[in-house]
């Protein structure tokens, strides 16, 4: 059996649900970085995501070929990682340290997922800049549910999420302001 997905722990107070399993979890996060073109910028990249996160970064590849951009289908054009568990919740509050703890309140979407991007990597503590690495930012995703979630990826009896499981955009909002700490931007 596989370890929770965060170690963040439950929420306590009169606001906190009544079941511990109902709270709302980090289930993963990708962090992304882009640059549009294989080779040394690539490499870069992927140096600069393995700083950041403490993980090894693997190739994204292109889906199709666009000739005014030069790029080749199945070209490697960027790196990203996947963090669960304590790695990816340790990763998002150094992330939300970069971003002063803020969040637009419209990067939330209905499924109570939300996403957001760091201009520069030195935005975050103890990394300073490098002039053979240059700037790089990065994008990064986070998938957030309760426990349970699984039934939808599972290989055997897999179905559709019941909405009891379901995050909402209110319960991510939550989350953010009482756990982490972030202040949300309307």
């Amino acid at each position: 059996m596989s370890a929770p997905p965060s170690t963040v722990p439950a929420p306590t107070g009169p606001s906190a649900p009544s079941n511990a399993h109902r709270a709302v979890r980090v289930i993963k996060i990708v962090v992304n970085a882009g640059v549009g073109e294989s080779g040394e910028a690539r490499t870069k990249a992927a140096r600069v995501l393995e700083m950041v996160t403490h993980q090894k970064p693997i190739a994204t590849r292109s889906h199709s070929t666009n000739r005014d951009f030069g790029i080749r289908k199945g070209q490697e054009i960027g790196a990203k990682v996947t963090l669960r568990g304590s790695p990816a919740v340790d990763f998002l509050k150094r992330a939300f340290e970069a971003r002063d703890r803020q969040l637009d309140a419209e990067s939330i979407d209905r499924n109570g997922n939300f996403s957001f991007g760091i201009a520069d990597y030195t935005d975050f503590s103890g990394l300073k800049y490098d002039p053979q690495i240059g700037i790089h930012g990065m994008d990064i995703a986070v998938e957030l549910g309760r426990a349970g979630y699984r039934i939808r990826q599972r290989r055997i009896q897999s179905r559709s999420l019941p909405r009891a499981l379901r995050s909402t955009r209110d319960d991510t909002r939550t989350f953010l302001v009482q756990i982490l700490g972030v202040t949300l931007l309307e």
